[in-house]
């Protein structure tokens, strides 16, 4: 099967610059069988960056992935705590750069108005919007968002594809949570490989919603991919979660920027 990774960080592999560590990930992915990774957030990464910091970032995403076209794709690190430099990054990197979509993360929650900007900018150069989500037992960072909080971003652009992180990490809610938005995608990164996530987000959503990540260097490619390799669904419904519906969220950026795929 292709298999492309929606779900690829630098941090926890081994290497002193970018390139070196999207090497060693390429190393592990190249055993796995995986055929593309999408890639972001830098060397060192910060909750709650300043521009700087998201300048910084970005910049060590774009040498990497400069090392390996052909492997890795960018998505752009983004705030909506600064969306005025958020939108220049955006430009940057996306619109005058190779990179193809948006990270949010925990610094601001995706409900807040502010983000609003950020996404109509990038639903407008087609880039593919992952956003990062938990439901946390003990409570989740001050800005970091829950599948919810994403249902009501989702509200807001029912015309934009926007893939929901982790499905918020408690699965079993966050599935629940998203179900009825029709333009959000479930993200199975990050969780254990516990029994049962696969099929019931196949269940529930329908496996045209579902896309395989793995969370690396966090999380092994190998737990990540047991969970949809062990899943009691069909090849063809494995085949659109490992790549099919990931790349067919890409296909109109991609084409936009001449790149094959």
């Amino acid at each position: 099967m292709r298999i492309w990774d929606l779900h690829c960080h630098m941090s926890g592999v081994p290497g002193l610059t970018p390139e070196e560590r999207l090497r060693a990930l390429l190393v592990y992915a190249d055993r796995m069988g995986i055929e593309r990774l999408c890639v972001y957030m830098g060397l060192k990464w910060s909750q709650d960056p300043s521009p700087a910091d998201l300048v910084q970032q970005n910049s060590e995403v774009l040498r990497a992935i400069a090392k390996y076209p052909d492997r890795a794709f960018g998505f752009v690190y983004l705030s909506a705590k600064h969306p005025e430099e958020s939108l220049m990054e955006l430009e940057r990197c996306v619109a005058n750069g190779p990179m193809v979509g948006v990270k949010l993360w925990v610094a601001e929650k995706c409900s807040v108005p502010d983000i609003d900007a950020i996404i109509g900018r990038a639903a407008e150069l087609k880039a593919v919007i992952f956003q990062h989500t938990w439901f946390k037992t003990n409570g989740n960072y001050a800005g970091e968002s829950t599948p919810d909080d994403l249902v009501q971003l989702a509200r807001r652009f029912p015309d934009v594809p926007i893939i929901c992180g982790h499905t918020g990490g408690t699965w079993e809610l966050g599935i629940r949570a998203i179900r009825a938005q029709k333009n959000l995608y479930a993200d199975l990164a990050g969780s254990d490989p516990t029994a049962g996530i696969t099929e019931m987000a196949v269940r529930e959503l329908g496996a045209d919603r579902v896309i395989y990540g793995s969370d690396c260097g966090g999380r092994s490619f190998a737990s990540q991919l047991a969970k949809v390799h062990g899943a009691q669904i069909s090849d063809a419904d494995k085949q659109k979660i490992f790549c099919d519906n990931l790349r067919g969220l890409m296909l109109p950026i991609l084409k936009a920027k001449g790149i094959q795929a």
